[in-house]
């Protein structure tokens, strides 16, 4: 009778916060059972030699969209097959009532389980869901969302006055609902959050994410750069200027040091941004507060984003900037300053990525999570992998409540793997990213360390640029603690 389910054997294995080890893992029902100096041959049904390889926790990609502009069933099955590309084995979308996603409002008891379920049978990866809070009747929710398995909440600063594309100053393009979403639904919305903190603190982390960009300023600023015929991403980078983010977040600190509630700063893009976040952050030691950047945030500007006559496929929210931010950025991760690494992966078809004004806000980026931060963070940079590891697994899975279910390699946390070739050379083709978008703003980027196999909870999800696992991933309900 066999021990174990699954052996990797003779791999580097990364563990993130301690280091590199040549162990081998033993894993039994889906978990991690064993971690020893050696597993003999023969005592697993089956065996994969990871020799020459490193072998990470599955990166937890905690910046999602699933199902913003195609349905949530279609959009779970492309997406999370993209993500095992990248070595992600678990993904935590946001979603809102409004517009997109669901084209419409309401109480989260009817919304919510409708998105969970649309999601069940289509994902690859294990998912769950931060949600948006978008009127007051769905404040009074928030304790029911908790106990269903929510455990991060979100708020986007510049939905007060522009709507997702930065075409139009009506708020309720967005919100659908005459009430007010502004800082004063803020506040309301830290304390609730707060509350709910504080009521489950030993169980797990309930914290808020804010996208900071300040309304008021993207209506001046994007009026100038449309007045002065910029096109491109020059000019969305112009009309949405790190100033805007820079009052957003002052904003936000203020009302989160007045109310003691946890918070995210997300997808900083700018080395103003970033700057101002952490020294919120350090003048304020004790509030609990997390930061993020995303992949193009780090490695792509206004000028190298592959961008074709007439198409704005780097057009993202807040937008992709200049070297200066890129060297900011990458400083600041390297320190330990921002905390994780995501890729705000939302798929876009071709057709809406025409001109600068027109197009959709977004793109995918998830597949290449793992083989971007190895290729441009250890490779060229000489980061630690376990640092790596740290930013896009453990780190965020700490942030919303999965750790050490989810992101890292211990017994007993689930067995979620990426088995890395560091010297595989390859370069981005949308292609290669098995995601429904069909075009990539990587297009042409050189990588080198790709993940080779990815392993969801024990099962062979991705092989040699192939999927072979099925849509089984599971719905996880967090703070874990509130749900075990």
């Amino acid at each position: 009778m066999s021990d174990f389910d699954l052996v990797i054997k003779n791999g580097r294995v990364v563990i993130p916060y301690i280091g590199v080890s040549e162990v081998d893992i033993g894993i039994t029902n889906g978990k991690i059972t064993a971690i020893e100096s050696s597993i003999a041959s023969g005592r697993a049904k089956e065996e994969i030699n990871a020799a020459g390889k490193a072998v990470f926790p599955g990166a937890v990609d905690v910046h999602y969209h699933i199902g913003i502009y195609h349905p949530i069933e279609e959009d779970a099955e492309n997406e999370t097959r993209s993500s095992l590309v990248g070595g992600v084995t678990t993904v935590v979308s946001y979603f809102r009532s409004g517009s997109h996603y669901l084209e419409r409002t309401g109480s989260y008891k009817e919304l919510f389980p409708e998105v969970v379920n649309r999601t069940n049978g289509h994902s690859y990866t294990d998912f769950s869901y931060h949600i948006a809070i978008m009127e007051n009747s769905q404040l009074d929710e928030i304790e029911w969302l908790v106990n269903q398995g929510v455990g991060s909440f979100k708020y986007f600063m510049f939905y007060k006055g522009m709507n997702l594309h930065g075409n139009s100053t009506d708020p309720k393009a967005m919100t659908m609902t005459d009430e007010p979403y502004d800082l004063g639904h803020l506040y309301k919305y830290m304390k609730k959050v707060k509350e709910m903190q504080d009521k489950y603190a030993d169980k797990g982390r309930i914290s808020l994410s804010l996208h900071c960009e300040h309304a008021e300023l993207l209506r001046i600023f994007l009026e100038e750069a449309r007045e002065k015929g910029i096109d491109g991403l020059q000019g969305y980078h112009e009309g949405r200027p790190a100033l805007t983010e820079k009052l957003a977040i002052v904003e936000a600190g203020v009302l989160a040091k007045a109310t003691g509630c946890p918070i995210n700063f997300l997808h900083l893009s700018s080395k103003e941004a970033f700057e101002t976040a952490d020294e919120f952050r350090r003048f304020n030691p004790e509030l609990d507060v997390r930061t993020e950047t995303t992949l193009h945030h780090l490695s792509l500007t206004w000028e190298t984003s592959y961008e074709p006559e007439g198409k704005t496929w780097g057009k993202v929210n807040p937008p992709i900037r200049e070297k200066i931010d890129n060297d900011a950025l990458w400083t600041a991760v390297q320190q330990g300053r921002i905390d994780q690494v995501v890729s705000d992966h939302a798929c876009v078809d071709e057709e809406n990525k025409g001109g600068l004004w027109e197009a959709y806000a977004g793109f995918g980026g998830t597949a290449l999570l793992y083989p971007l931060m190895i290729s441009d963070g250890h490779h060229k940079r000489g980061m630690k992998l376990e640092k790596i590891a740290e930013l896009v697994a453990a780190n965020p899975a700490q942030t919303v409540g999965l750790y050490p279910k989810k992101g890292t390699i211990a017994v007993g946390s689930d067995a979620d793997l990426t088995i890395v070739d560091l010297d595989k050379e390859q370069k981005v083709t949308a292609d290669i990213l098995l995601s429904g978008q069909t075009f990539s703003n990587f297009e042409g980027y050189d990588i080198k360390g790709w993940p080779v196999i990815t392993i969801r909870r024990g099962e062979l999800m991705y092989k040699d640029g192939k999927v072979i696992g099925t849509t089984s991933g599971e719905f996880i309900k967090r703070p874990i603690g509130v749900h075990k």
